[in-house]
């Protein structure tokens, strides 16, 4: 990141992650219940990370990552917790939007809570062929408040299979309001998918 003035994005972030958040959250449901399908070892990276539980997560699982946000705040605490655990976590303040990954330079992607449908492109095109994508985040058709207000950062109904629709679909998970609301996978979605080889 620049040495500019930190945008009102930055800045938002920064104040979060200023206010103490524990550290020990843990990973997002579609990197904790799909492990089994890692590579042995690979590169991978976490498109704004937060905190990285996912890439910490994937790290103990024999994967090197390196885990991007746009706020430094949150950076040097996971900088210094990937220190603390001796664990291969290389954290990088990075407006992944003004600056997205390289082509073909990553075994594995993960997202989860954000969404920019600009950088999709780019998302797929930092895997390498057969590379794996774990996305996750809050959809438009919900039954409880959380998350974003803005529609614009939530998917459409079917669209995260759309977004990737070009990759092999491994596991998809999306409920919407179908059946006893009070159970199950609600207000999200997540997948995991295959770039073609």
């Amino acid at each position: 990141m620049s040495d500019s003035t930190p945008n009102a994005t930055q800045q938002k972030w920064d104040t979060i992650y200023s206010n103490g958040n524990e550290m020990d959250v843990p990973p997002m449901r579609v990197v904790a219940e799909n492990l089994h399908l890692l590579p042995a070892s690979g590169r991978g990276l976490e498109l704004a990370c937060g905190l990285a539980a996912n890439s910490f997560a994937l790290a103990q699982a024999g994967m090197t990552m390196d885990a991007w946000d746009i706020s430094p705040v949150a950076v040097k605490r996971v900088a210094q917790r990937a220190a603390d655990k001796g664990l291969p976590v290389h954290a990088e303040a990075r407006d992944v939007v003004e600056n997205p990954p390289g082509d073909e330079s990553y075994d594995l992607v993960v997202v989860s809570h954000f969404l920019d449908r600009s950088i999709m492109p780019a998302i797929k095109a930092c895997l390498k062929p057969g590379g794996l994508v774990f996305y996750q985040t809050f959809t438009q058709t919900k039954v409880s408040d959380g998350g974003p207000s803005n529609l614009e950062f939530r998917l459409a109904d079917g669209e995260l299979l759309q977004l990737f629709g070009d990759f092999q679909p491994l596991v998809y998970r999306e409920e919407g309001r179908v059946g006893m609301l009070t159970q199950g996978f609600r207000n999200e979605a997540l997948l995991v998918a295959r770039k073609p080889l």
